[in-house]
Order: C-alpha cells, then sequence, then structure tokens
C-alpha cells in the first residue's frame, strides 16, 4: 500500500533538479525570526536531499497555519510539501509509513495538541519499530509543531508536552529557543535516523534573533543532546527551555545588577539530555533552579532534580533545589488567570533569591 502510494505521490520529475549546498568558509551573522530559521532548516534540508518531503494542514498552497513554510510549495512543489485532510491519525500515519519504506517525512501538527489525534503512531510505531525488529527497521521522521503556552486559546490548545514525549525510549526530543537552535537543530533531526519530536513555540515565532556565522553554513548541524550554556555564572544554575529560557536570561540579567552572576542552561535537548552539562554547572554553583511551563509531577524539572540527587551532584548543593513551573490547573481562558498559570520573571527572580538564602 504504502510503495504504491509513494510511487504515485513521489513519483521522481525530471524537471525537478536538486540543489545540493556546498561549504562555505564565509559567512557573517544575520537577524531573522525563528520562523524564518525553521523555513530556512526545512529549505536547506529539501534542497539536499530529495527523500525529504513536507506534510501537514495548510502547508503547502496556505503557507503554512504560522507561515512556517512560507514559499516551499511553490519552490519544491506539491509531491514534496503537501497539504492533508484534516486528520493527524491519518496522516501521520501515512508518515510513519514512508519512514519505514525509506523516505524521510517532516510531519507538521498544527499544535501538538491536536497529535495526540495520532500518538499512536508517534509512540507505538515510530518510536518502537528499530527496536522491534532487532535494528533492522529505522524510521527516519520529524514531527514538528508548537508546544506549550500560546495565548487565550485555553486548556485544550495551551499545554506542554515534554515531558510526555521525553519518556519514551526510541524518541529523541528537541525543544528549541533562538534561531541557532531552530535551523541548526532541525537540520539535525531531518538528517537523524531515529524519529524526532521537534517542539517549537509559537510566542516565540516571531522574535528576532541573530544567527550565528555557523548556524548560517548549510552544512552545520548543533550536536543532539548537548546543552547551551547562555550565560556563565558561579553563584546558581538556571536549567530551562524553549520560552523559559527568555524569561530566565531576563532574571539573570537582573539580579546582575545585585552582583547575583547566574549560569543560565538552554537544554535544547530534553532526550537524550546532556546530564553532563548540568551536573557540571551544579558542582560549580551549588545551587539550581530548574524552570518549566509544564506541570510540575513528572516533569523535567522533576528529572532534572532526580539526575542531581542520584548522579554524584547533591553534596556539592548548598541549598534545596527549587522548580519554577505551571500551575496545577488546566490552562485557564481568561487572560488574568492564563496570565497567572505559567512563569514569569518575577517568579524566577524569587526562586534564584530563595535559593540564595537556603529556603525550600
Amino acid at each position: 500500500m504504502y510503495k504504491h502510494l509513494l510511487k504515485l505521490r513521489y513519483a521522481y520529475h525530471p524537471s525537478i533538479k536538486f540543489t545540493h549546498v556546498h561549504p562555505s568558509t564565509q559567512y557573517t551573522p544575520i537577524k531573522m525570526t525563528v520562523r524564518e530559521a525553521i523555513n530556512l532548516a526545512m529549505d536547506e534540508e529539501l534542497a539536499h536531499d530529495p527523500n525529504v518531503f513536507l506534510l501537514g494542514e495548510e502547508v503547502g498552497q496556505y503557507q503554512g497555519a504560522y507561515k512556517v513554510s512560507k514559499g516551499l510549495f511553490q519552490k519544491y512543489g506539491g509531491d514534496r510539501v503537501i497539504d492533508t485532510p484534516i486528520t493527524e491519525a491519518g496522516f501521520t500515519g501515512i508518515a510513519v509509513g514512508a519512514a519505514l519504506y525509506g523516505l524521510k517525512p517532516i510531519v507538521e501538527f498544527m499544535t501538538w495538541n491536536f497529535a495526540m489525534q495520532a500518538i499512536d503512531h508517534i509512540i507505538n510505531s515510530a518510536a518502537k519499530a528499530h527496536y522491534m525488529s532487532a535494528g533492522d527497521q529505522k524510521a527516519s521522521i520529524v514531527f514538528r509543531g508548537i508546544n506549550g503556552a500560546t495565548a487565550y486559546v485555553a486548556a485544550q490548545h495551551s499545554q506542554c508536552f515534554a515531558s510526555w514525549y521525553s519518556n519514551v525510549p526510541g524518541l529523541v526530543v528537541l525543544s528549541p529557543y533562538d534561531c541557532d537552535d531552530a535551523k541548526s537543530l532541525l537540520k539535525a533531526a531531518v538528517r537523524n535516523p531515529n524519529p524526532v519530536v521537534f517542539l517549537e513555540n509559537e510566542i516565540l515565532y516571531s522574535e528576532s534573533f541573530e544567527l550565528s556565522a555557523e548556524a548560517r553554513d548549510p552544512n552545520y548541524l548543533a550536536p543532539i543532546g548537548k546543552a547551551k550554556i547562555m550565560r556563565p555564572g558561579d553563584h546558581v544554575t538556571i536549567v530551562a527551555f524553549s520560552k523559559m529560557v527568555q524569561y530566565s536570561l531576563k532574571a539573570a540579567e537582573q539580579l546582575s545588577n545585585e552582583g547575583i552572576n547566574c549560569e543560565v542552561i538552554n537544554l535544547r535537548s530534553l532526550r537524550p539530555l546532556d546530564r553532563e552539562t548540568i551536573l557540571g554547572s551544579v558542582k560549580k554553583t551549588g545551587r539550581l533552579v530548574c524552570v518549566e511551563e509544564g506541570w510540575p509531577q513528572s516533569g523535567i524539572s522533576a528529572e532534572i532534580t532526580a539526575l542531581v540527587m542520584e548522579a554524584g551532584a547533591f553534596k556539592y548543593l548548598d541549598a534545596p533545589i527549587q522548580r519554577v513551573t505551571g500551575v496545577e490547573i488546566p490552562t485557564p481562558y481568561a487572560f488574568n488567570l492564563e496570565a497567572m498559570a505559567f512563569p514569569k520573571t518575577e517568579q524566577i527572580v524569587d526562586a534564584i533569591q530563595n535559593v540564595l538564602k537556603g529556603v525550600r
């Protein structure tokens, strides 16, 4: 079935010429939005490998629900940028089958909330195929879309799935913050032989960052499983990912005026987790604040806390670990309540001050 489908939908056309990028030594930083960085990553990977294709709701002729795929349909055509019906279970199953056949799909979910319709394909098919086939069957596939809190869309459209997917063996789970992350991690995800869950943030789409000269290189891939120290410090370690990195950096900047030096770690990779960077920083600072917008129970912060306790860093702590997380309620629709449901800079500052005082 899949072979026949792919023959129809993915036949090579002589008129399509694939442009293979070549390394260059001359790049300079450029400013762009996260939306543009993701678009650039997909553009480069579609050009680099004819087995890569993008599918999802409105990704083609409409240019993407959030305009992340703008221009790709016109450039690569409807055989490689495929508009699907509103049926996550259907097009995700087709994509997983295509990946098992040897192609490299990029599946766009309009939001990871909608991916719950397709979670069986992601976890029971894509994530387990390699193990259950004794290593014979691989599924090189990227599942991407917006994750976490957005604005005014209520409980069913605004929640963080990071801890859900990072719990699953067989999946790689990535969560970018800035343009360097978005471009170089997505390219690495497309070329990875494993199924990758790529958790983007809608609010960050329009944020502008400098894309470094290194990340501009079409051949550069960010190392999966490696966190990034965004700001060095020696008084307290702050571990965060996605939009919470932004709030953490603001908190660190605010406290620097009081002589407090915070080390801010951008996790980037949630599975595998960069244990060495986290533990090394905690051993240096002796204090740890974990920040995430997901719920506290069984969250990423809970995993990091357990890591510090179990992996030999507990004796380096000078104060109890502090967690700053979302509130344990479904996301409210009312603006004033929604604002109270997720961490902000002020809560992170309070947690840092508490951990410096040794307060629980």
